[in-house]
């Protein structure tokens, strides 16, 4: 049995450590990854995705995967999979952590004569074992980087006719000496949730290659070199020859050159070339160069594949950031790895769905959090244009023992080795909120900044070309390249007004100033004609920073996260704040918002969508929040023009009451409709808040209101249009809920019936600003869709200006689907 050796020893020198690069092994199934049709095209990757089955908790051992019918029903699943696909955010019972095991029977032909077998993971969480054939072929902790076992050794000399069989245990269970922390604000998964290949390689292939460039200033010659590790387990001595082509991205021939070397140990450079006019890579040009890297030894040829880019950063000192020699803004969001439904377990053309969405809003910036994230992302990252702050999961924890230092420093190796050639990654992230209350084993300021301080070193040792950066541990400030302060203004702390003033404060305590994780939880579709009431109650002058424990919805001091209505309305109002603050400050670097799409997290079981951190500008399953057209306005070209309130089926006042319009556009003038009548032109100024400018006082028609916006840009003409009743009767307090039929569609063959409650005071008025926490049930033969995490998939959750909506499979008969809430009486619903 081999096992896969480290990329590079830790004794390495300095310079081989330095151009270090992702594993060949992985560049040869990068295509893979990034295109699954390409699996029936590759002899020599075939990814395991079919046939396996699943089952829920511990077992004796791995003798008892097989034998074990007694004991066990197993279940069929595709991968990837992740077993805490719907328990993430029950709002009922924390999710499982625990074991997990996976079994399937893999045909085994490997091509090569000599040739190595190897079992390629993606990624699995948290810590995985896996046995061939009943054998050990080894472990990794780690719920988030890229891991090999070499297989060849395991796999019997006469192979069952149904295959060899492949048994995986996938443990999530809350371990001290393993990072992330058990008490970070997201869920550790648990399962197979990134792709597992079976990969064939010749006696000697490569183990990296690893392409360094060097970019003196911005319209100087580029330095290319390419250097390599070889995965040679038998210590074969005969030559090898070695053939290097590089192109650009529309195939014209860069370099190309022979090399006959002596197989060597270690990590050595191929060649050095210069690329005298180099096309560089930018957010709005992403040029990519193609790099194949062929080794034929005595058996059999083996191709490498890696893209790579040239670019020239700066951070200048309390100043902006440079790209190619010019200011560039950073304009960015953040991602965690999970979906309704699915968890961490995302097929692919969700990923993709979802990052071009992030790109469509205007962001040239993604922070990863908080660990390392799948290939398919980075390489879309490459495509898209979106530069990237990569992290070490090393998030909310103090520092423990060697064991758990141990794993801080392999998981940035890992990282920065498997993820080097992307042009994408800026930042190097060394970890997380560090200096969290109540850590284990205790908040020794002394013990993490010396983790961090050889931490710094040895990212810079392994990747000279890239800075450092950490978020909120403000005793450590001082040791990374760039640093991130906390600053919540107007949610955590303080009003959004004060968000300027943080900013020029922290500028003048780092040399470089990021400021990552910023905005509002909204709870999609509730809405509110009064969004910054809330303001009057919290004081200022204070500080703006995430304080203690100021995220749990009780206690301390009063605060928007606790006091607020969690409307998409205010965090609209606070994104378009730090928006237009943002692009007047000539010397800011830029930010990253918190975060794209709301997820899970164990924490916030009291949220209005239970255990779901909401602050995405999209919910769990990709629906677009109002705000994310915010970001929109202020971050894209294409012209485009958003009138707030497309959930918002019913607006409240006095009949005489003027009520605010808000556009949200890029054009610079629009003109809004009002029931066919124009209300006037408004033209744009990004310093006129709310909706830089594009907002109207006017009346609605008691009724029925149809509202409808023009605006154009470069030539072009852009509309939108939103129909909503408005309501001028008040009500009293909630008293009964009254339940109705929404819609009925069939999907895949199944019919979905959708219903809405909605709640009514003891006069028959609906209640538009009820927030009353729900629960529904079924009873028949239905099937409720729920724990998916977002406010129409959720058996409990928080009403939305009066209603609240849930689906439910019919499956073929009738059901009753009951409602109930504190002190009001429960209500039914017949489904036929």
């Amino acid at each position: 049995m081999h096992s896969r050796r480290q990329f590079l020893q830790r004794g390495a020198s300095t310079a081989a450590l330095a151009l270090l690069s992702r594993s060949s092994l992985y560049a040869s199934i990068a295509t893979l990854a990034a295109n699954p049709a390409d699996a029936g095209n590759s002899h020599n990757v075939r990814r395991l995705g079919d046939g396996w089955e699943y089952l829920k908790g511990s077992l004796g051992g791995p003798w008892e995967v097989w034998h074990s019918k007694e004991v066990a029903v197993w279940q069929p699943v595709s991968l990837p999979h992740c077993f805490n696909a719907a328990d993430a955010c029950d709002p009922d019972v924390p999710y499982y952590q625990g074991n997990g095991w996976y079994r399937t029977h893999v045909a085994i032909a490997n091509p090569y004569k000599n040739g190595r077998t190897l079992l390629h993971f993606e990624g699995a969480g948290q810590t995985t074992s896996v046995y061939v054939d009943g054998k050990s072929a080894g472990k990794h902790t780690g719920g988030y980087d890229e891991f090999v076992f070499d297989i060849t050794d395991l796999i019997p000399s006469t192979i069952p006719a149904t295959g060899v069989p492949i048994a995986v245990l996938c443990d999530n269970s809350r371990d001290l000496d393993r990072i992330p922390s058990d008490l970070s604000d997201f869920s550790l998964y648990g399962g197979l949730y990134r792709h597992v290949n079976l990969v064939y390689v010749p006696a000697v292939s490569f183990e990296t290659v690893h392409i360094r460039t060097t970019l003196p200033a911005p319209k100087s010659p580029a330095a290319i070199t390419i250097v390599a590790a070889l995965y040679n387990p038998a210590a074969t001595t005969a030559p090898l020859n070695i053939t290097v082509e590089v192109v650009s991205s529309s195939g014209a021939a860069i370099h190309s050159s022979k090399h006959v070397l002596t197989p060597w140990q270690g990590s050595s450079e191929i060649v050095s070339f210069t690329i005298p006019t180099p096309e560089l890579w930018s957010p709005s040009n992403p040029h990519l160069y193609q790099c194949t890297v062929t080794l034929e030894g005595a058996d059999a040829a083996y191709t490498a594949h890696e893209t790579f880019g040239v670019r020239h950063t700066e951070f200048v000192d309390h100043g902006p950031f440079m790209l190619n020699g010019e200011r560039l803004l950073l304009n960015g969001t953040h991602r965690h790895e999970d979906h309704a439904g699915y968890a961490a377990a995302m097929p692919d053309d969700l990923i993709d769905q979802e990052m071009h969405l992030i790109r469509d809003m205007g962001a040239n910036f993604i922070r990863l959090a908080h660990y390392q994230q799948s290939r398919r992302v980075l390489a879309l990252c490459d495509r898209l244009g979106l530069l990237v702050w990569e992290e070490v999961p090393w998030c909310r924890g103090g520092v423990g023992n060697e064991t758990f230092k141990d794993m801080c420093r392999r998981t940035l190796r890992h990282m920065i080795e498997q993820h080097y050639n992307h042009p994408s990654i800026l930042l190097w992230s060394l970890g997380n909120e560090d200096d969290w209350p109540t850590e284990y084993p205790s908040v020794n300021q002394q013990d993490i900044r010396a983790l961090f301080t050889e931490l710094n070193a040895l990212a810079h040792q392994l990747d000279p070309s890239r800075f450092t950066t950490m978020r909120r541990c403000d005793f450590a400030r001082d040791i990374t390249d760039v640093y991130s302060p906390s600053i919540w203004a107007g949610w955590y702390s303080g009003q959004y007004v004060e968000y300027q003033k943080s900013l020029e404060t922290q500028r003048e305590r780092v040399k470089h100033l990021f400021h990552a994780e910023w905005g509002a939880d909204s709870h999609a579709g509730r809405h509110s004609e009064d969004p910054d009431k809330v303001l009057a109650e919290v004081a200022t002058g204070h500080g703006t920073a995430e304080r203690g424990l100021a995220y749990l919805p009780t206690g301390g001091s009063p605060r928007v996260s606790r006091d607020g209505d969690w409307s998409e309305t205010y965090a609209c109002n606070l994104f378009d704040w730090y928006l237009k603050t943002q692009e007047t400050l000539p010397w800011f670097t830029g930010s990253a918002q918190w975060i794209f799409k709301d997820f899970t997290t164990p924490l916030r079981v009291e949220n209005p969508v239970p255990r779901i951190n909401q602050k995405g500008v999209v919910t769990r399953d990709l629906t677009k929040k109002e705000s994310y057209y915010v970001f929109q306005s202020y971050w894209t070209d294409a012209p485009m023009a958003h009138i707030y309130g497309h959930t918002w089926p019913i607006r409240w006042g006095r009949a005489d009451e003027q009520k605010m319009v808000k556009v949200y556009s890029n054009c610079a003038s629009a003109e809004l409709f009002i029931n066919g009548k124009s209300a006037g032109i408004r033209h744009r100024d990004s310093q006129d808040f709310p909706a830089a400018g594009l907002r109207w006082m006017t009346l609605f028609e008691p009724g029925r209101n149809v509202v409808r916006v023009v605006a154009s840009k470069d030539g072009k003409t852009v509309t939108d249009e939103i129909t909503f009743l408005y309501q001028t009767e008040p009500w009293g307090a909630p008293a009964t809920f009254r339940l109705a039929e929404a819609s009925r569609t069939t999907v895949n063959g199944q019919e979905i019936v959708t219903v809405e409650a909605k709640l009514y005071d003891a006069q028959g008025i609906q209640c538009l600003d009820a927030r009353n926490r729900v629960r529904f049930s079924v009873a028949g033969t239905g099937t409720l869709i729920d724990n998916l995490g977002t406010p129409t998939a959720s058996r409990e959750v928080e009403m939305y200006n009066g209603r609240v909506q849930i689906s439910l499979l019919r499956n073929g008969g009738p059901s009753v689907i009951s409602i109930r809430a504190k002190e009001i009486p429960s209500a039914f619903f017949n489904i036929n």
